[in-house]
């Protein structure tokens, strides 16, 4: 019987060589650059341990997918009017592009921000209802220091995954009405979050907005109250910011309008 003839596996991608001049970089598909990693790249250049970058052929131009640091240690070096062999995918929209680097970067270490905001780009489900609710309360994600920023990006999910998308929100519009932008910070949002999917009908947002308001020292002395619990019990510091807010929420309330203790469940 006569041999099968092997087939080719190929890639959806081709190897072409492409002026790094005509390289551009997607913001809504990339990565922050970072400069000092640029640099040292480009002080360090060696082209045979360099790699392949991957880019997607769009609208007369190459888009960087995956190896904009290398592509920009190519210019500084010097390359900047000579071709580069690359990966190239053809018609790709831009969430396809961001897609690409998602599944490129699976085992490569990207920070949570830049994953969550490409992400959403991509449309993934999770990152895009998480966007959703964060806006909603008139929030935003981002890094910088502006009103209503959100940068706990690693929180946001943990809260979203262990409850839903309604105690997210809850959480977060708690925080946001009584302590402000000052409260919009991973251990608070994560304290908080246990608290909200815990006791659900039985919180009363409102009161405790009040008595978030009126704390003494504010978001400082919430965490300098659960340093204190943590230290005397041991306990995880999460579960230790989650019954302050619990101790906070049950001030002046008696008989069944009072929370259970926290410890106590």
């Amino acid at each position: 019987m006569p041999k099968a003839t092997p087939k080719k596996v190929e890639r959806n991608a081709r190897l072409r060589w492409i002026p790094i001049a005509q390289i551009r970089v997607s913001p809504q598909a990339q990565r922050e650059l970072n400069e000092a990693r640029a640099n040292k790249i480009a002080a360090n250049l060696d082209l045979e341990q360099i790699g392949t970058p991957t880019v997607s052929e769009r609208d007369g131009h190459f888009w960087v997918i995956d190896g904009q640091h290398r592509i920009e240690a190519l210019r500084r070096f010097g390359f900047g009017d000579d071709t580069f062999q690359c990966w190239v995918y053809t018609d790709l929209s831009e969430e396809e592009e961001a897609e690409v680097f998602l599944k490129l970067n699976d085992t490569l270490t990207v920070d949570v921000f830049s994953k969550f905001r490409i992400g959403v780009e991509a449309g993934r489900a999770e990152e895009c209802d998480i966007d959703r609710i964060v806006r909603a309360q008139g929030l935003r994600v981002s890094k910088d220091r502006i009103d209503g920023a959100v940068r706990a990006v690693g929180t946001l999910g943990r809260v979203y995954r262990r409850s839903d998308g309604p105690t997210l929100g809850r959480t977060l519009r708690i925080i946001r009405d009584g302590f402000g932008d000052a409260g919009l910070e991973a251990p608070v949002i994560d304290g908080l979050g246990y608290v909200t999917q815990r006791y659900n009908g039985q919180l009363d947002d409102e009161d405790l907005v009040t008595k978030l308001g009126n704390l003494r020292g504010g978001v400082a002395g919430l965490l300098n109250q659960a340093e204190l619990t943590h230290r005397q019990t041991g306990r995880p510091k999460g579960q230790c910011i989650a019954a302050t807010f619990v101790t906070i929420a049950n001030r002046r309330r008696k008989g069944p309008s009072r929370l259970n203790d926290w410890w106590s469940e």
